[in-house]
């Protein structure tokens, strides 16, 4: 992990501090409703004393405390761990109801100057300084010394998280969205809300998003030929909804002047956007058209359908045993058939071998049509072929 300092002059850094410091002072001890964060022992640390905990956002970031109930803030767990060799640990642990809350406060709380670590789901560090989140829960790590072996230990505290049941530890699908290309590390924010839209300082206000229609936003700064340019994504739950808010986003950029029932936006560069199914791209900053295109070009939505319905592939509902059911029905049938006309001409044997005179009765009617008529006789056949008398 690489050594640095945090700006200390940026408020988000302030209210990053204060996540910790002020949850040691003012934390009340862990309720017994509220589960667990913290083990009390990972790798070779050992909890010192009984965690703090507390349900109140206040105590987890004064400062920022209506922000982190946006991301959906439960609950804040904070303890001090020792290892043999005398060093300490710090941490503190805020969890959400689901994972987007906690990739957002993460983002929110992420640096451009930290470095990225592979602990839990994303990580990254500064100085002394861990931050990483795991499933719906951020940890905030502090080491009174780093060793070559602080990341490793912390991967297994991340491993001793508990994870979300369900579709509570999906990440938001937007993010598979943001293109790569040009991404500068560490820029990504992730807003759920108008107070974090308002705080990650994105190019369109709250009342252009639209947040009464549930939309997901997530932007990142980008680096383009004229210099460093932000690419803004705001996912809507249709893209009807989505038609409707890019035709608002340009009447309030391409408006002149300020008109009734129009909402106006402070142009401070250029500006570009675009729709794709339910997503709409917004770039600003010092770049051409042709550059901007080129990174909208990279946003494309495609659709995944998904079949949750019934299928009802089963034996009575399957059309390879509807086949075979019917080849199993014409075996079925001819073999009947056989028997019956077995059946009947064996009878038939058996009545003129024990009862001819009766069998002589059944016999079927037929036409004897080998009988040769008699020389100089001319005969006529009538209608049921028995020879007529000459006239």
């Amino acid at each position: 992990m690489r050594g640095g300092s945090i700006f200390p002059k940026l408020p988000i850094v302030l209210a990053f501090s204060a996540f910790g410091v002020c949850l040691a002072s003012t934390a009340t001890p862990q309720a017994a409703s509220i589960p667990p964060i913290l083990p009390t022992q990972f790798s070779d640390w050992q909890m010192q004393g009984a965690p703090q905990a507390s349900k109140d956002a206040s105590v987890a970031d004064p400062a920022n405390a209506a922000l982190l109930k946006e991301y959906g803030f439960t609950d804040v767990e904070s303890a001090k761990y020792s290892s043999d060799d005398g060093r300490t640990l710090t941490v503190r642990a805020a969890r959400f109801t689901d994972a987007s809350g906690a990739f957002g406060a993460y983002t929110f709380y992420l640096q451009p100057a930290m470095v990225p670590e592979e602990i839990g789901d994303q990580g990254s560090s500064l100085d002394r300084r861990v931050l990483f989140y795991r499933g719906n829960v951020v940890v905030d790590a502090v080491f009174s010394q780093m060793t070559a072996m602080s990341a490793a230990s912390l991967r297994e505290l991340a491993g001793r998280i508990r994870l979300p049941a369900g579709n509570a530890a999906e990440l938001p699908p937007i993010l598979a969205f943001m293109p790569h290309h040009g991404y500068q590390t560490n820029t990504e924010k992730y807003a759920e809300g108008p107070l974090a839209l308002d705080a990650i300082g994105a190019p369109l206000p709250e009342n252009l998003v639209n947040f009464s229609s549930n939309p997901e936003v997530v932007l990142g700064q980008y680096s383009s030929p004229s210099g460093t340019v932000t690419l803004m994504l705001i996912e809507y739950p249709t893209p009807a909804l989505a038609i409707a808010q890019l035709r608002t986003i340009d009447a309030a950029y391409h408006a002149e002047a300020p008109q009734a029932g129009v909402t106006t936006v402070e142009k401070v560069g250029p500006f570009f956007d675009k729709r794709s199914g339910p997503i709409v791209a917004v770039v600003a900053g010092p770049l051409s058209e042709s550059d901007a295109q080129t990174l909208l070009g990279a946003v494309h939505y495609e659709a995944s359908v998904t079949w949750n319905e019934n299928t009802y592939f089963d034996k009575k509902n399957n059309i390879a045993n509807l086949l075979v059911n019917i080849i199993l029905l014409c075996i079925i049938v001819g073999a009947i058939s056989l028997a019956a006309g077995v059946a009947f001409g064996g009878l038939r044997v058996l009545m003129r071998r024990y009862f001819p005179s009766t069998a002589d009765q059944t016999e079927f009617i037929s036409l004897d049509l080998t009988e040769t008529p008699s020389a100089g006789s001319r005969t006529e056949t009538g209608s049921a072929g028995s020879p007529s008398k000459p006239a």
